[in-house]
């Protein structure tokens, strides 16, 4: 199970969510299923982990460099995360 990728883990486990939730299984098969289950999640957490240790993003300053860093995931998705913080907190705070 270990060498197994990602998505087939990630597709089996969606499987098994949808025999456990039909509810026609013996509760022995029941049981089975959800310690696959129980496995395969903790496969899938565990090779997302990898994966994120291993991004990086390439972060272009203001002197026209590049450079490497790691990916942080407080961050991911803003350019301005301080300054967009800030504003917000200014309007929430502003009573007119």
């Amino acid at each position: 199970m270990a060498d197994m990728k990602f998505e087939e883990a990630l597709k089996k486990l969606e499987k098994i969510v949808e025999d456990l939730e039909a509810g026609d299984l013996s509760l022995d098969d029941a049981l089975e299923k959800y310690e696959e289950g129980i496995k395969l999640s903790k496969l899938c957490a565990k090779k997302l982990e990898l994966a994120k240790k291993k991004v990086e993003l390439l972060v272009k300053s203001e002197d026209g460099s590049v450079e490497l860093k790691p990916f942080d995931e407080s961050t991911a998705g803003d350019e301005k995360p301080a300054q967009e913080a800030k504003k917000k907190k200014v309007k929430e705070e502003t009573p007119f």
